[in-house]
């Protein structure tokens, strides 16, 4: 009886290393698999190729994800966590490497080494920005992964319900790379420093909130893709003379958290950020009332003065 739990127990083992081994190497590749169970925080999901048990968490899926028993899931392998000895394998929908597998299975020329995908960045189930560059001049690698009239994106954004997918070139050019991610707002003029990493954007009024976008996702999309901190700025405002500006978080003892976290979230991260917007476009923007934004303006607009003064 005790050779027979023995063996039953090394079998066991054995069946944990192999599941084990056939995942810990494979994250990052896509899954396709049937729902076997609906659970409070998790999905089931059995793999279509080895039968194994895999585990979607509701926090990896994207914001309109809705799964029943039966469905099918395609998801790319997250990591592989090891819990009291036994390998739990964790399914991601929302890593960017989803979207990559996503469009080499559509674009030929991506699996083929023909065009490359330089950098993905997203807000799943919202935005993503992908910058490609291709190896042949025959090719031109946005047309190659939008398709004709759209139909390899379409696909993938039905896929990633709904997700806005930016496709654009990449080049070495920061000035350009940096207009290209702020698509599809159009840039009058960019100033760039290069040795800090920033750049200044002016744009014509109608073209600020494209650029920023919804709760300033496209803002900060296309500054973690370019690697540069971007300022949006009304074309012909300019800044004051002295040339300094202040972080909003600076402003914590005189103006509430809640109320700088809300002007943050649209991409206004100094006082000159929102100064130079209108509180019209404030309120359209934010969650905050007329009377609040023009307090915090009167506030702002004081300390640089002071400043100046100094």
């Amino acid at each position: 009886m005790a050779a027979r739990q023995t063996l039953i127990s090394k079998i066991l083992e054995l069946e944990k290393d192999k599941v084990y081994k056939n995942y810990v190497d494979r994250v990052g590749e896509l899954i396709l698999g049937e729902v076997s169970q609906v659970l409070k925080k998790e999905l089931v999901v059995i793999d279509e190729l080895s039968g194994s048990e895999l585990i979607l968490p509701k926090t990896e899926m994207i914001r309109g994800d809705f799964f029943k028993k039966g469905d099918i899931v395609r998801a790319v392998i997250h990591r592989v966590d090891m819990k009291n000895n036994s390998p739990t394998v964790i399914l991601s929908r929302t890593d960017n490497k989803l979207l990559e597998r996503l469009l080499e299975q559509e674009v030929p020329e991506i699996e083929d080494g023909l065009i490359s995908i330089k950098g993905i960045v997203r807000s799943p189930g919202e935005r993503a920005k992908v910058a490609v560059e291709s190896y042949d001049e025959r090719i031109d690698p946005v047309g190659a992964c939008v398709g004709m009239k759209g139909s390899r994106i379409h696909g993938i954004v039905r896929e990633l319900r709904n997700e806005n997918i930016d496709i654009i070139n990449f080049t070495q050019n920061d000035n350009l790379f940096v207009q290209r991610a702020l698509t599809p707002a159009k840039i009058k003029s960019i100033e760039i420093d290069n040795k800090s990493k920033k750049a200044a954007v002016y744009l014509d009024p109608e073209e600020i909130s494209k650029a920023i976008g919804k709760k300033g996702i496209n803002i900060k999309l296309a500054s973690l893709l370019t690697h540069f901190s971007i300022d949006v700025f009304r074309e012909g405002f300019v800044k004051n003379e002295m040339d300094f500006d202040v972080e909003l978080d600076e402003f914590r003892d005189e103006i509430e958290d809640w109320i700088i976290d809300e002007f943050k979230s649209i991409g206004c991260d100094t006082a000159l950020d929102v100064l130079e917007l209108k509180v019209e476009e404030l309120v359209r923007r934010t969650d905050l009332e007329e009377e609040t934004i023009k307090e915090v303006m009167d506030i702002l607009r004081a300390e640089l003065e002071n400043e100046e003064e100094d």
